[in-house]
């Protein structure tokens, strides 16, 4: 039973190769949506056998859904994959074995991801599992048009969740990781902006799909996290991911990595947060938000 496999890049010429080899174990119909890399990331996907489409990048949601739109797959099943992901040996063989078993009811398959930070597997700090829905039928699954953290969502049908892993291991330098989270920052402010004034359409499916990981971690973040008070929230939820949840078990890495993605980088969402509305000047109409977002931040609500 044949699987098409989605990857977004741009400049990814340290890792696609990786990923690739890992995909072509699965399947040999994989497609890339690059962003117009500048780097050697269309030339090896294409030695690897995959399908280049390019397209403008504006954020991951309009990217996916453009490439599911428009990869042209007839595939009985659609995976989701990032650039700097790859399949453990023991998933390569699950997916290879279950995926023609699979009953007709089943709709979606969710997979464990392992995060390395530095080499060092983040197993605490409630980061492991992390489960994702990887793994849908051809047509039934669509990707949430939010700025950050979109998740798919399916339309009808049952999920399971495979036993073994996809591992998320990027190998690019920490400022890399900084200026990378930068951005993530204001893709994130966008969010909160949404939540609190309502600037966007707010995609829903996701709450009101049945109970998964991922919709309980949407509930806390939409209705906890965003009442706490700006920085206020960020040192709570180090200090439960450091403490409560036993981040620190994670070691020297573990530290680092919790501490910068689980404080610093909420730190900075607030900060930008702030200084938004700062700039607001007391004007929150609608049309007075997205003319500064555009202006100021490059970025186009539509």
């Amino acid at each position: 039973m044949s699987i098409a496999v989605i990857i977004l890049t741009y400049n990814e010429a340290k890792h696609i190769g990786r990923c690739l080899e890992s995909m072509r174990q699965i399947t040999d119909e994989i497609y890339i949506i690059d962003a117009f890399s500048t780097d050697s990331t269309v030339a090896i996907a294409e030695e690897n056998g995959a399908k280049v489409l390019q397209h403008a990048w504006v954020n991951y949601a309009q990217q996916f859904q453009w490439g599911l739109d428009n990869c042209g797959s007839s595939a009985a099943w659609v995976m989701r994959m990032d650039a700097d992901e790859y399949l453990e040996p023991a998933l390569i063989k699950e997916i290879n074995t279950r995926i023609t078993q699979m009953p007709e009811e089943v709709s979606g398959i969710y997979i464990r991801r392992k995060v390395l930070f530095k080499g060092k597997w983040i197993r605490h700090g409630g980061f492991y599992p992390h489960t994702l829905l990887r793994i849908w039928r051809n047509k039934i699954g669509s990707i949430e048009q939010r700025w950050m953290d979109e998740h798919i969502v399916l339309s009808e049908g049952k999920t399971v969740l495979f036993k073994e892993h996809i591992v998320d291991y990027n190998l690019n330098e920490i400022h890399w990781w900084v200026n990378k989270h930068n951005n993530y920052a204001i893709r994130e402010m966008v969010d909160l902006l949404n939540i609190k004034y309502g600037l966007l359409h707010a995609d829903k499916r996701l709450l009101e799909g049945e109970g998964t990981q991922a919709k309980t971690k949407r509930f806390l973040k939409e209705k906890v996290y965003a009442a706490l008070s700006p920085g206020m929230r960020a040192s709570f939820y180090f200090i439960y991911r450091y403490i409560l949840r036993v981040g620190f078990m994670d070691g020297y890495y573990g530290f680092i990595f919790h501490f910068m993605q689980g404080y610093w980088y909420r730190l900075l969402v607030d900060v930008n947060l702030k200084e938004f509305e700062l700039k607001l000047k007391g004007d929150t109409r609608k049309e007075n938000m997205i003319a500064l977002l555009k202006n100021d931040y490059n970025i186009v609500l539509q």
